[in-house]
């Protein structure tokens, strides 16, 4: 069979078949963008990310005992994690009174803010995230905190500069409301099945069945790991590097 030379080019049809041959193939000089099971990872911030979740349960004691409240267990205080401040204060204090609660919640961020500098992010918490991000993922944020109290952590840790898009209880609906992660899928413009959510609390692993997304367990931060599992994860991780291998491996 004779190649016809290309319309207009005098290169030899042997150098055209090359040529064309390369394009197609992709010879070792040219890189192909890597494969992802997921092109949007979620996170939770507070537990998952950063070691924050006994700080946040120590402070909703502290402020429960500055308005000579009935002070919640480490457990109960632990479970309220991951909703926002106004959601998580009715819920361990119910017949406290709405006009209480603006005080009670001043008495939690000043014991919070008083320490949030300080607080870490998990060994190896910075390294993950910026090697997804240079890997193609398409990194976001879903948290209880308010966007002031997200701004001041992606300050801190110095990780804005790797996620893409940022929802926080201030700004929508808490969760386990699917809001969050629908909104974020909206902005991004990715499909629910292309998504993955990673959280600490069965209410990120709640928000994202009401999303119709897969999620991940982190169960290592502020609820135990059995009561993560019953939300059908595709995996519970009891360490943040168990976490990231997984990422690295299925992400």
């Amino acid at each position: 069979m004779t190649l016809k030379p290309i319309a207009g080019s005098e290169a030899p049809a042997g150098f055209q078949f090359l040529a064309i041959y390369r394009i197609f193939h992709l010879d070792s000089r040219i890189v192909q963008a890597p494969q992802h099971r997921f092109d949007l990872l979620i996170f939770d911030w507070d537990g998952t990310l950063m070691d924050s979740a006994g700080v946040i349960a120590a402070c909703i004691q502290a402020a429960s005992r500055d308005m000579r409240l009935p002070e919640p267990s480490r457990e109960d205080a632990s479970h309220v994690i991951g909703l926002g401040l106004r959601e998580a204060l009715e819920m361990l204090f119910p017949g406290l009174p709405e006009a209480a609660h603006p005080e009670l919640a001043n008495h939690y961020r000043r014991h919070f803010l008083a320490q949030d500098a300080e607080i870490p992010l998990f060994d190896g918490a910075r390294e993950l995230i910026e090697e997804l991000h240079v890997g193609g993922h398409l990194l976001a944020v879903a948290t209880g905190k308010a966007r002031r109290g997200l701004d001041r952590a992606f300050e801190h840790s110095g990780l804005a500069p790797f996620f893409h898009a940022s929802r926080t209880a201030d700004e929508t609906f808490s969760k386990p409301h699917p809001a969050m992660i629908e909104q974020l899928l909206d902005e991004l413009m990715i499909q629910p099945e292309r998504a993955l959510m990673i959280g600490d609390t069965s209410h990120d692993l709640a928000m994202a069945r009401n999303a119709g997304v897969a999620s991940l367990a982190a169960g290592f931060g502020a609820h135990p790991p059995e009561s993560l599992a019953e939300y059908d994860p595709l995996a519970v991780c009891h360490s943040f590097a168990e976490l990231a291998a997984w990422l690295r491996e299925n992400g």
